[in-house]
C-alpha cells in the first residue's frame, strides 16, 4: 500500500480528541513535512537549476497535476508574474479537468492519459521547456502521460511525489519524493503531502527567479505599479536601495517609468 494511503496509528482516536488535541496532533504531523523536504534538498536543487537553465534559454515552465496537486501548481504559476514581473506564460499551471477543477473536484479526469498530452500540445510544449509533474501518490495517469510525452519530445521533466518507488519517479529526469507518510485523515493528501508540494514548488520557482536575475539582494525589483499597494512597495524598495526618502524615491520612479531597475541604474549613474 502507498504510504500516503496508510492509516496513521497516532490518529486512530482523533474523533474522540478535544479540539486542542486535534490541532496539536495535526501540528505535530506537519513537522514531518520539513524533515521529508530536508532529505530531498539535493533533488530539489537539481530541479531549481534545470528550471533556471530552461528560462535562461527562452523556455517555459509547466506545472501539471490533478486535484490538490494541480491546484497548487496553478497557484504557484499565477503568483510568479506579480512577484517577479515575468510574462504570464513563463509559468503555466495545468490541472486535470481544467479550471473548473479549481473549485470543483474532478477525480475521474486524472485517469485519462490523453487529456494532459492534448493540453501540453495546445500550449505549444517544445524541447526547450520543462514539465513538472505533481502527484502525491505518484500514480496519476494524467500526470504520468504528460511526463512521458514531454520526455519523448526532448523537454526536461521533474516529478514531485510523496511516495517512494513510483513510476513517475522512474520516468522523470529528476525525481523529488518528499515522503511525508500517512496523513492525519487517511488518504487526505491535501494535508501533509500538499503542504510539502507547496513548499517545493515555492523553492523551485523562487530559486530559479533568483538565479535568473529577477531579484536584487532579497528585493522584488521587477514589480509592476498596478495598484496603490504595489506603488508604495516599489517606493519602499527604491528607498531601501538608494537611501532616498519616500518622496525622492517616488520622483525617481516617475522619471524612470516606474521601473525599479531603471531607477537603480539612474541613481548609480548620477552618483558615481
Amino acid at each position: 500500500m502507498l504510504r500516503t494511503e496508510m492509516r496513521n496509528p497516532d490518529t486512530y482516536q482523533i474523533g474522540n480528541m478535544s479540539t486542542i488535541d486535534i490541532i496539536s496532533t495535526i501540528n505535530k504531523e506537519n513537522n514531518n513535512v520539513f524533515c521529508a523536504i530536508e532529505k530531498v534538498l539535493p533533488q530539489i536543487g537539481e530541479a531549481c537549476d534545470s528550471t533556471a537553465e530552461v528560462i535562461k534559454n527562452g523556455g517555459k515552465v509547466y506545472y501539471i497535476g490533478a486535484g490538490t496537486s494541480g491546484r497548487l501548481g496553478i497557484c504557484d504559476a499565477a503568483e510568479c508574474p506579480p512577484t517577479f514581473g515575468v510574462p504570464k506564460d513563463m509559468f503555466t499551471g495545468i490541472i486535470a479537468g481544467g479550471y473548473n477543477s479549481l473549485h470543483s473536484a474532478a477525480e475521474n479526469e486524472e485517469d485519462d492519459p490523453d487529456l494532459s498530452v492534448e493540453e501540453l500540445k495546445k500550449h505549444g510544449l517544445c524541447e526547450k521547456d520543462i514539465v513538472i509533474g505533481i502527484s502525491a501518490s505518484g500514480s496519476a495517469t494524467y500526470v504520468i502521460s504528460a511526463l512521458e510525452y514531454a520526455k519523448s519530445i526532448g523537454a526536461k521533466t521533474v516529478s514531485v511525489t510523496n511516495n517512494p518507488g513510483t513510476h513517475m519517479g522512474e520516468i522523470a529526469h529528476i525525481s523529488i519524493c518528499a515522503d511525508t507518510g500517512p496523513e492525519v485523515i487517511t488518504g487526505s493528501t491535501r494535508m501533509k503531502a500538499g503542504t510539502a508540494q507547496k513548499i517545493i514548488l515555492n523553492m523551485i520557482s523562487t530559486t530559479a527567479m533568483v538565479k535568473c536575475g529577477y531579484v536584487y539582494e532579497n528585493l522584488m525589483i521587477n514589480l509592476k505599479p498596478k495598484n496603490k499597494k504595489l506603488k508604495n512597495r516599489m517606493i519602499e524598495i527604491v528607498s531601501e536601495i538608494t537611501k532616498l526618502d519616500a518622496q525622492e524615491s517616488k520622483n525617481l520612479l516617475d522619471e524612470c517609468e516606474w521601473s525599479i531597475p531603471k531607477a537603480k541604474e539612474k541613481f548609480e549613474r548620477d552618483n558615481s
